[in-house]
C-alpha cells in the first residue's frame, strides 16, 4: 500500500484516504470478515493501588490478559493493528470504580466455534479472565451485547468519604448554595492535565462567560446541568452526574466546587455505578 493511503471505519464503511496528490478519498464495503463480529461487555472493579492506572494501562491490563486466556479479539486492519477494545466512561486516576465497563470484539464465529451457548461462552470467558488479571480487577459479569455498538454513559454516581471533622455546617451550607446556583463556572484544561480549577458560583456574573479564557490550554465551562444531586450524610457526600453529547463534569471539578482536596477525604473516591445506554 502506497505511503499516501490511510485506512480507517466509519459503521459498515471502510474509509481509504489519499493524500492531496491522489485526488481525494474512495469508500468500500468492509471486507466479510471484518464485518463478522460480536461485543463482548465486561463489568468489572478496580481497586486498591491499581486505581493508579491510567486509561491506557487498564486497556493494556485487558489486552494481555486477553491473549494469555485464548480470547481472539478482532484487530483493526492497517500497518498498525490494534485490539478493538475501548473503555466507554474513563475514570479519573485515583478514583476507585465499582461499575465499569469494558468492550471488545471478537470474531462472530469464535462462540459458535466453541460450540457453546451464549451462556456458557460468557462464563467461560468470565473464568478465563478472572484468572489472567491482578488482585484488585474483579470482574462483575460477561455478557455479549444485543446491539452492533458499544453502549454510552448516561449518569455516574461518585461517593466522597470526608473525614469527621470536615463534615461541618459550612460545607452543608456550601453543598445548599451550589445545589441553588444556575450555573457554576470552571477553568478547564483542554488538554486534560491535573490542573487546580478556579470556580464561580452563579450568582457572580463573568464577562466572558462561556468564551475561553485569556490562559492558553483552558476554556470556560458550565458544569451545573452536569450535577443532579449532592446528598451529604454523616460520613460521605454522593454525588450524581449526568453525562451527555456535551460531556460532564469532572471529579477534580467537584471536589474544587465543594471546596475539598484529597488529603480530606477519609478514603479513596469511588464511583459506584453508571447508567448505560443501548445504542
Amino acid at each position: 500500500m502506497p505511503n499516501c493511503i490511510r485506512e480507517h471505519y466509519q459503521g459498515d464503511m471502510q474509509i481509504t484516504d489519499l493524500d492531496e496528490n491522489s485526488g481525494g478519498f474512495e469508500v468500500q464495503p468492509i471486507r466479510d470478515d471484518a464485518a463478522k463480529f460480536i461485543i463482548v461487555l465486561v463489568k468489572f472493579k478496580i481497586r486498591g493501588n491499581l486505581r493508579f492506572l491510567s486509561h491506557a494501562e487498564v486497556l493494556r491490563v485487558f489486552q494481555r490478559a486477553c491473549v494469555r486466556a485464548g480470547i481472539k479479539m478482532q484487530y483493526s486492519q492497517g500497518f498498525n493493528p490494534r485490539p478493538r477494545m475501548s473503555l466507554p466512561l474513563p475514570r479519573s486516576v485515583g478514583v476507585e470504580t465499582e461499575d465499569d465497563l469494558l468492550c471488545f470484539r471478537i470474531d462472530q464465529s469464535t462462540s459458535a466455534q466453541a460450540n457453546k451457548s451464549i451462556s456458557d461462552f460468557c462464563t467461560s470467558m468470565k473464568t478465563k479472565l478472572s484468572e489472567q488479571l491482578p488482585e484488585d480487577f474483579e470482574l462483575v459479569s460477561v455478557e455479549v451485547s444485543k446491539a452492533r455498538t458499544a453502549p454510552a454513559p448516561r449518569a455516574a454516581t461518585y461517593v466522597l468519604a470526608v473525614q469527621q471533622e470536615y463534615i461541618n455546617e459550612k460545607l452543608k451550607a456550601r453543598i445548599e448554595r451550589l445545589l441553588a446556583s444556575e450555573s457554576l463556572i470552571v477553568q478547564r484544561s483542554i488538554y486534560g492535565k491535573d490542573t487546580r480549577l478556579k470556580t464561580q458560583d452563579t450568582r457572580h456574573k463573568t464577562e466572558d462567560r462561556g468564551q475561553k479564557t485569556e490562559d492558553r490550554g483552558q476554556k470556560t465551562v458550565d458544569v451545573r446541568g452536569f450535577l443532579e444531586s449532592i446528598v451529604l450524610d454523616e460520613r460521605s457526600i454522593v454525588v450524581e452526574c449526568k453525562i451527555s453529547s456535551a460531556g460532564t463534569i469532572r471529579v477534580e471539578e467537584i471536589l474544587e466546587l465543594l471546596e475539598l482536596d484529597v488529603g480530606k477525604l477519609a478514603e479513596p473516591i469511588r464511583r459506584t455505578r453508571v447508567q448505560w445506554k443501548s445504542n
